[in-house]
């Protein structure tokens, strides 16, 4: 397994240590409660990431070919 692929256990623990201890409403943060932006923050953080991965195992491929 590739190094880089460890990039993308970053989003699973964000989720799963970060929502527990975020779970709180005050602040509200783009006019959503803390936690509810936490997540949407992760999500959006989770797709950049496996775009990340996506453009860096197609250069491999690429050049091995």
């Amino acid at each position: 397994m590739k190094p880089l692929y460890f990039l993308a256990f970053i989003p699973v623990v964000a989720f799963l240590v970060g929502v527990p201890l975020t779970n709180r409403i005050e602040p509200y943060v783009l006019g959503l409660p803390f936690s509810m932006f936490w997540i949407v923050l992760w999500v959006i953080l989770s797709s950049l990431t496996l775009l990340i991965l996506y453009k860096f195992d197609q250069h491999e491929e690429e050049v091995s070919e």
